[in-house]
């Protein structure tokens, strides 16, 4: 792939990766459009009979109020849970699109594969006041940043820092906590009765200095009850795995198969995360990766790839390239050319084949 366009596909990869941690509800108080519903977990119910039960539409402005979903969110997945062979629903909004709210609606049906977590933990492990800080401070300057359009990233140390200088200089404290408070970190992360507690530990431990050391407890921190947890571990696995190796630093091993799992989540930012993480996993183009993702992923990740949102629809769409034999300069030239189905089909048609 030239320079050029592994580039552009990083851009794009990362500057969403960022901007969906912004939640809707801290643009409370907006009118907001709707410009994007899309959706996941569809089988046997059409996009089109799941769309007919929704309370609202693509075009509609919706007022964000407080950190409560908005009532047309609940409305909406009572009647979407009332279809036939549906289990349950799931409205995911999240912000933004070119200043319009995207919608995710997913569906999980009778007999399709459900995701289980663990049960929630309840010690009294807790964080350092200055960390808990920081962690509040962090969230205030990502969502001003996220506002400005200033979502650029340094992933290179294997964490990130910001070129935003505010949220950098938060990620610097960030790196002083990890390396002071490791064992606090951990046990949060495993332990904390506190959700919030445990998504920043998840997030800190990212700055650990020794990132093979932490791995373990973020895998962990993928199968925790709470969606926050999940993504932020996550992320931090995927910003671990786009590390900058060296002679006296190699890029510790990422287990793909917890992702893969989470291609089947009912939450949409697990399926979100998942995909990013996997993409990246998938650069090296492992065979035995890419076979494991054609036997037990392919559909999933074509749903994705059909998504609207370019920066969202991207990292399955190269993922399925790559199991369909393209190189990442062929499949961008498709994706460019607006001819992204012809991949799709190719990559589902190359499972059917088998």
């Amino acid at each position: 792939m030239t320079a050029k366009r592994e580039t552009t596909m990083t851009k794009i990869i990362a500057a969403v990766a960022v901007c969906t941690l912004v939640a809707a509800g801290e643009a409370a108080g907006q009118a907001i459009p709707i410009g994007i519903i899309d959706f996941y977990g569809l089988c046997g119910v059409s996009a089109d009979r799941a769309r007919a039960a929704l309370t609202f539409t693509e075009g509609d402005t919706i007022l964000l109020a407080g950190d409560e979903p908005p009532a047309f969110i609940a409305a909406s997945e009572a009647r979407l849970a009332a279809l036939p062979d549906v289990r349950q629903a799931k409205i995911n909004l999240v912000c933004c699109d070119n200043g319009r709210a995207i919608i995710y609606v997913g569906i999980e049906e009778r007999g399709s594969p459900t995701m289980s977590f663990r049960a929630a933990p309840q010690s009294d492990a807790r964080l350092a006041a200055d960390v808990v800080q920081a962690g509040d401070e962090f969230s205030q300057a990502l969502m001003l940043a996220t506002q400005r359009g200033d979502a650029g990233e340094d992933r290179s140390q294997g964490h990130a820092l910001a070129h935003d200088s505010a949220m950098r200089a938060i990620q610097e404290r960030f790196v002083i906590y990890a390396k002071r408070d490791l064992p606090e970190l951990r046990r949060a992360v495993r332990g904390s009765s506190n959700a919030a507690e445990r998504a920043l530990a998840a997030q800190v431990l990212a700055y650990a200095p020794d990132k093979s050391a932490v791995v373990d407890d973020l895998v962990y921190g993928m199968t925790d009850p709470a969606k926050d947890v999940r993504n932020n571990a996550m992320r931090a696995l995927l910003v671990i795995a786009e590390m900058t190796p060296s002679s006296g630093r190699p890029v510790p091993r990422i287990p793909p198969q917890p992702f893969i799992a989470l291609l089947s989540s009912l939450e949409w930012s697990d399926r979100n995360k998942a995909s990013g993480a996997l993409e990246v996993l998938t650069r090296n183009r492992d065979p035995g990766l890419l076979e494991t993702l054609r036997q037990q992923a392919v559909s999933p990740l074509a749903e994705m790839a059909r998504w609207k949102s370019e920066g969202h629809a991207l990292p399955a769409f190269l993922i399925l390239a790559r199991i369909a034999g393209y190189s990442d300069e062929a499949a961008l030239e498709v994706w460019r050319r607006g001819e992204r189905e012809s991949l799709i089909k190719a990559a589902v048609t190359h499972k059917q084949g088998e």
